[in-house]
């Protein structure tokens, strides 16, 4: 398992063993993480997935695509290490990974 820590606004963490495979969306809705809704379900057309990837793991997320950049439009509060969690695919590459959710999603 791949151990991935969401941490809230108020600085609430949360340390998830998630599967290879499954996306951070995901992850964080089976975990009823708060702030992380999903409402497309992971398809990368809405920006309700938001989240800020900790600046030591950017190089191992990689950048967005065109498509997320564009999905970010909609997204609040965007920051060079805004990320769509839907189009993030755990691996063990990303083994303690640190995301923090905004304020609000959209």
């Amino acid at each position: 398992m791949t151990k991935i820590v969401f941490v809230e606004t108020d600085g609430t963490r949360h340390e998830i063993d998630a599967k290879n495979g499954a996306t951070i969306m995901e992850v964080a809705i089976q975990n009823d993480i708060k702030g992380i809704v999903g409402e497309c379900g992971g398809a990368c057309t809405c920006a309700t997935c938001h989240v800020y990837v900790d600046s030591e793991w950017s190089e191992k997320t990689g950048d967005p695509s065109a498509m997320e950049e564009d999905m970010l439009d909609f997204a609040s509060d965007v920051r060079d290490s805004s990320r769509l969690s839907c189009q993030i695919k755990v691996s063990d590459e990303l083994d303690g990974l640190v995301v923090h959710v905004p304020a609000r999603q959209g």
